[in-house]
């Protein structure tokens, strides 16, 4: 089973604020976070794959006559 980590954890994982976290929870963009009771939690797996999918994404844009 993987770590769950608090909405801090997760934060300092991704080295953003909490507050960065919720906005992206409301947008919908960030990892993917679930509710225990009432808290906001992440599992670090899914916090990790959000992570290296954003790593996977950087530079995989097709070049634009401004990159020439």
């Amino acid at each position: 089973m993987s770590n769950i980590l608090t909405l801090d954890e997760a934060a300092e994982l991704t080295r953003t604020s909490a507050n960065t976290l919720r906005f992206w929870r409301h947008q919908g963009t960030g990892p993917h976070s679930f509710k225990l009771g009432r808290r906001v939690m992440y599992r670090e797996e899914d916090v990790l794959a959000w992570v290296q999918a954003a790593y996977d994404d950087t530079g995989r844009r097709a070049p634009t006559p401004a990159d020439a």
